[in-house]
């Protein structure tokens, strides 16, 4: 028979929307709940800046003071040395939702920025991402650039897995993860190719510095683990200072940034990104955020290489489709885009979590046929999703269980190791970009397990289970109240 789904992994649509790789089927230290409270004797003067901290800090801090983005109100917190490399650590207490930093607009690195620069003419037709990719390239081969000292603390490179090396992609070896990495790395190259010869070389005089392939997947790098999205009319920005924020999975909101009007310097004003503490911070500890709420392990991996604590954030996307060779392909096809789906359809599942409420339906959809498939009729067609909410016969239900629970078994076959060699493996100090594929090769087999407990009991009560025709027959009164069907002798 056809295959019902195949298993894919969880995208960002943050920069670009990430290709959905279908497999087909017959970090940084953890932050602890209690905030860890650092030396602030270097920090107790809001206008100093820590004189441990590395020169290029240093001096990016005396631009931030000539910019007028220091001063002695503000920011809050500066930057210091925390477990997680570089983050931002309170000089006082901060109150929930109090400012803690503001950055003005012409500090910004996003698409306007590139439209007003020197090359904003060739990039006009470019993705927003690739055109801003391409301007942090030439403004860090440029001695002159305004952006110079930011762009000289930048990192060359995160734990992200599209830095792996191969060696160390082998250890995601049956994981959604690397397929969706390679995915990713082709992407990205596809995309140089592309600008190397449509706008770099026939531009040499606005790009005189060679550009390689790693300089480009520098710059991907660092949008998609850097950049802010949740501003009014902005979906890709580089803030200055405010990136040097970490994540914690204990904030359990996204409202941090806001676009604002206000004092950008001594006599200007400006529009400006104000950041605020989402939680309570006393001096000396680290402020946080949540990077990102709906984001899986999988994609934190991607995006910022490391792991979030919360065990929900392990995922697995299930990817259902009718097959163009199902007889009943073009009704099954109108039902599924009347509903909002299509012939594809992905669904997000996370450990101890519901499933996604229109996958059984979907499931049931995809599996229809036989007897069962008069539902298909045009007369059926207003009402068949409805009917979809709830088991159709016994041979379709059995059938999306039997094929999950194989697709399951399938999956976790393709793992190199078992959850319990795993869990053994963490026990000792592991290198980190070896902890993030043994925590997301782990949590994508616990997933697994999880949805194949839940179609393996949904199959043990397939026979107390109440089925469309006994359903029908109930609404017509043609059923006892013992569920007997009723006959009516001709008189």
């Amino acid at each position: 028979m056809d295959t019902l789904f195949t298993l894919s992994s969880s995208s960002s649509n943050f920069i670009f929307p990430t290709p959905r790789t279908k497999l087909s089927l017959a970090k940084p230290p953890t932050h602890p709940k209690n905030p860890v409270r650092l030396a602030v004797t270097a920090l107790s003067s809001p206008l100093q800046c820590d004189p441990s901290l590395p020169p290029p800090v240093q001096t990016f801090w005396q631009w931030l003071r000539d910019e007028g983005v220091v001063s002695a109100k503000s920011p809050a917190a500066k930057p210091a040395l925390v477990p997680e490399g570089m983050g931002l650590v309170a000089h006082r207490d901060i109150s929930k939702n109090e400012v803690v930093l503001e950055v003005p607009k012409r500090l910004w690195i996003n698409p306007d920025t590139v439209s007003a620069s020197e090359i904003g003419g060739v990039c006009s037709g470019l993705k927003p991402w690739v055109s801003v990719a391409l301007f942090l390239i030439r403004e860090k081969s440029r001695a002159d650039s305004k952006w110079r000292t930011y762009l000289d603390i930048l990192p060359e490179s995160t734990n992200s897995t599209v830095f792996w090396s191969e060696e160390e992609l082998d250890q995601l070896q049956g994981t959604q993860l690397l397929s969706t990495t390679m995915s990713v790395k082709e992407y990205v190259r596809t995309e140089f190719q592309k600008l190397e010869q449509e706008t770099i070389l026939p531009n040499k005089q606005l790009f005189p510095s060679p550009i390689t392939l790693d300089d480009f997947f520098w710059a991907f790098g660092i949008l998609r683990s850097r950049a802010f999205s949740r501003l009014r009319g902005q979906n890709l920005v580089l803030i200055p200072l405010a990136d040097f924020i970490n994540h914690s999975s204990s904030i359990t909101t996204e409202e941090h940034a806001y676009e604002v009007k206000g004092a950008a310097g001594l006599f200007s004003w400006d529009y400006l990104f104000s950041l605020r503490s989402p939680a309570t911070v006393k001096a000396g500890e680290q402020v946080f955020i949540q990077y990102d709420i709906n984001k899986s392990n999988a994609e934190f991996a991607l995006d910022y290489g490391f792991l979030d604590s919360n065990a929900n954030r392990n995922g697995f996307t299930l990817t259902l489709e009718i097959s163009e060779s199902d007889p009943f392909y073009e009704d099954k096809l109108d039902i599924a885009e009347t509903n909002g789906l299509g012939a594809t359809a992905y669904f997000d599942i996370f450990l101890e979590s519901s499933l996604p409420p229109a996958l059984i339906p979907y499931l049931r959809l995809v599996a229809l046929g036989g007897t069962d498939a008069f539902l298909l009729e045009s007369i059926f067609r207003n009402d068949i999703w409805g009917h979809l909410q709830l088991p159709v016969s016994p041979a379709n239900e059995e059938l999306i269980c039997r094929v999950v629970q194989d697709a399951c078994k399938s999956a976790l076959s393709g793992y190199p190791t078992t959850i319990e060699e795993d869990e053994k493996l963490k026990e000792s100090k592991l290198d980190p970009r070896l902890e993030i594929a043994v925590g997301i090769r782990q949590g994508e087999k616990k997933v697994l397990q999880h949805i194949d407990g839940i179609f393996r009991a949904r199959e043990s009560e397939l026979p107390q289970l109440e089925y469309y025709q006994e359903r029908r027959l109930k609404d017509l009164g043609l059923c006892g109240e013992l569920e007997d069907i009723v006959f009516w002798e001709p008189k």
